[in-house]
């Protein structure tokens, strides 16, 4: 995948200076929907995709022409996180008819005000619980699209937006309906800019992890949920009538999200043992983030989610853009001591961390 350069200022000039370092960032596009679910439906008459290769062709497009012009926003100060909701019209267009920006009274359109107001929600989390100021932790304004296409069956972070779909009503339904989705998609941005995790094989999967680490903490921060009363499930509410019940996928026991003629079974492992080494799905990113959303689990029912989500952020601050499993592991364990030492989490992280990862296998 082709790197995105990005120009932040520096530091100790002012914001007006021409002085900018170059900032390697690793944008993906990132659905909440794997590539084995779609194929699945496919073979059962149901393509949820909306001309999916057309979409990717563009999507290519415009990142090429994007980068073209990211010199100028060198310059640009920092911004407010505003939200801005587009309509694409059951188009494939971003950006077609903006409906709801800050400031602005609710529409008409279910749609769109889900999106802002759970936008809102994830925003004020991760500023609050976490002291991070949107996507880039430089108040970069939320982009979101809904009603993308006829019935696409997905959403997406495509490196600067948000994209919804409004499902097609028999497997999935609008998109914009789970709190946990806008969380997840809007955490891949927030990898983006800090770890920039490559979106492929154990990198990938942890970049996937990370989104549904925040999709299911920022949810059960909302409702103010403890780690024992939580569902852990991604994704439940978008499901269609005749599927409630299941998921698309389950942090607390990956693998039992789903198992129905339309889906299949859900293939994700929740051990080493049955890690995916096929090239499907970019080398498994979807499938394999299992793992590591057993450890999360494991975690949380340890030390409770909110700390454990402080860990996991911490962490990703330090990762690299090609951590492994077992990197990722080593990272876990060096944050957990120091913030045991700062008395931000309580002594027996140490063993719970220890303890989830052997769980697993790692």
């Amino acid at each position: 995948m082709a790197e995105k350069l990005t120009f932040q200022p520096v530091k100790r000039f002012p914001l007006n200076s021409l002085n900018f370092v170059i900032v390697k960032t690793y944008p993906c596009f990132c659905s909440i929907i794997p590539p084995h679910l779609v194929d699945k439906l496919k073979e059962e008459g149901l393509d949820t995709t909306a001309d999916t290769q057309k979409l990717n062709r563009s999507f290519r497009q415009r990142r090429s022409l994007k980068l073209q012009f990211l010199t100028p926003l060198a310059l640009t100060a920092p911004g407010l996180a505003n939200r801005l909701v587009y309509d694409s019209k059951t188009t494939q267009n971003q950006r077609l008819s903006l409906k709801r920006r800050e400031g602005n009274d609710p529409t008409p359109d279910d749609s769109i005000n889900r999106a802002f107001d759970y936008a809102g929600i994830v925003r004020a989390y991760y500023r609050t619980v976490l002291n991070w100021n949107s996507v880039d932790n430089s108040g970069s304004d939320l982009i979101m699209n809904v009603h993308f296409g006829k019935k696409y069956s997905n959403a997406f972070w495509d490196g600067d937006e948000m994209t919804f779909g409004d499902g097609d009503n028999e497997v999935f339904t609008d998109f914009t309906k789970s709190l946990d989705v806008t969380a997840h998609e809007m955490t891949h941005g927030v990898v983006q800019f800090t770890a920039g995790l490559v979106y492929r094989a154990q990198p990938g999967a942890l970049n996937e992890h990370y989104a549904d680490v925040f999709g299911s903490a920022i949810k059960q921060y909302y409702r103010q949920q403890t780690a024992a009363t939580a569902d852990w499930l991604i994704g439940d509410e978008i499901m269609a009538p005749a599927l409630q019940g299941m998921a698309i996928r389950s942090m607390k026991a990956p693998g039992t999200a789903y198992n129905h003629a339309l889906l299949g079974r859900d293939p994700q492992p929740a051990h080493m043992d049955n890690y995916y080494n096929g090239s499907r799905d970019n080398f498994g990113v979807h499938i394999n983030s299992g793992i590591p959303n057993k450890v999360f689990y494991l975690v949380s029912i340890g030390i409770e989610t909110e700390k454990a989500a402080v860990l996991w952020f911490e962490t990703l601050k330090t990762l690299k853009p090609s951590t492994s499993f077992k990197g990722f592991k080593s990272a876990i364990k060096r944050t957990a001591t120091k913030l045991i030492r700062t008395h931000i989490l309580p002594a027996e992280t140490k063993k719970t961390v220890e303890d989830a990862f052997a769980a697993v296998g790692l």
